[in-house]
């Protein structure tokens, strides 16, 4: 480890910003990401936003595809925001829209390229809202079968890109889960015993992700391969202990869209109790709406910099906390490593 780690955090007034300079003390390790360029070791993944979106598309599995938009049209609208992001000392960007939302990994990989940032994709299936984002295939397929689809992308491919998922994305209503979303859960822990990619799932509710994670333990997956996605529409502090201690993540990651006050209520959570090696932190920002003109208003991947990271200095959190919220931690979670319960 270097001795002579710069400074984490760099005010400059002028923008009203925190602009990160990563550190150069990582953790010692030989694990990696994968993104849509290739591999990633996680000591150069450097900050990590690790749930956000560049285009999505709400229409519905049935009618979804790339032909309701001009791809062109979106990267120059979308790539200025990327840009101003890694200005801000971002390296890495997970990006979180599933297959049948507007996945587009072709556009995802011109935008790293341009940008410069390290971008992240997923496989997986969306099944939220009753299953209005799921093809036909996805009520029908056991989970092995929905699994083997997943696998196949981490092995070949993603729609004969070359280019593979980085993690898992699924995703459930409240509790209790319906039958095929439960399905989903058990092919996303086939998946990850076969590929090591890690299970990010839309959740909220704490009872739903609790709910998850014995699914996953059932098919001796270790909690610690599971984020519970939108741990911050959880009200109750005390259910949120009740997940980590399962050992999964708690993603709060929704910082573009509510108060910083919120979000530093939920990392003293944790904090008190101990599980901050367990907290991500993220914008859920993005959102370049199809069917929308010009892409509707897209929300830029600022007020973590701009509104969170300097509310929790002032609040005394030290420079290592906040690596950890955005360095390490999201590092960790996202490494392409099987967990199992018992090894």
């Amino acid at each position: 480890m270097n001795m002579h780690r710069r400074s984490f955090l760099t005010g400059i007034a002028s923008l009203g910003f925190v602009t990160i300079v990563p550190s150069f003390g990582k953790p010692d390790n030989s694990g990696y990401l994968q993104t849509v360029t290739g591999r990633l070791d996680l000591d150069k993944a450097g900050l990590i936003l690790e749930h956000e979106h560049v285009l999505v598309d709400f229409i519905g599995a049935a009618k979804v595809s790339p032909s309701r938009y001009n791809s062109e049209e979106a990267f120059e609208k979308i790539l200025p925001y990327l840009n101003e992001l890694k200005q801000l000392g971002f390296t890495t960007f997970v990006e979180c829209t599933p297959q049948f939302l507007g996945r587009d990994v072709k556009l995802l990989k011109r935008l790293s390229i341009a940008s410069g940032l390290k971008i992240i994709t997923n496989t997986g299936l969306y099944g939220t809202q009753n299953g209005k984002y799921l093809p036909e295939y996805a009520f029908k397929e056991s989970p092995e079968q929905l699994a083997q689809r997943w696998i196949a992308e981490w092995k070949n491919g993603i729609e004969r890109t070359g280019i593979k998922p980085g993690f898992i994305k699924i995703s459930v209503d409240k509790s209790p889960i319906k039958d095929f979303q439960k399905n989903l859960v058990k092919a996303a822990a086939i998946t990850h015993l076969e590929t090591g990619l890690t299970i990010a799932s839309h959740t909220g509710e704490s009872e739903a992700a609790l709910e998850q994670i014995n699914i996953l333990k059932e098919s001796n997956v270790h909690p610690s391969a599971f984020i519970w996605v939108h741990a911050q529409s959880e009200k109750n502090p005390e259910k949120h202990l009740q997940v980590v201690e399962q050992g999964a993540w708690a993603s709060y990651d929704g910082a573009a869209w509510e108060k910083p006050q919120r979000y530093l209520e939920l990392i003293n959570n944790l904090r008190k109790h101990g599980f901050m090696d367990q907290a991500l932190i993220s914008h859920d920002a993005g959102w370049y709406h199809v069917g929308e003109n010009d892409g509707g208003d897209f929300k830029g991947f600022t007020e973590i910099s701009k509104q969170l990271l300097p509310l929790l200095k002032s609040e005394g959190y030290k420079d290592a906390e906040i690596e950890k919220l955005l360095e390490v931690n999201p590092a960790k979670a996202l490494e392409i490593k099987v967990r199992k319960i018992n090894l």
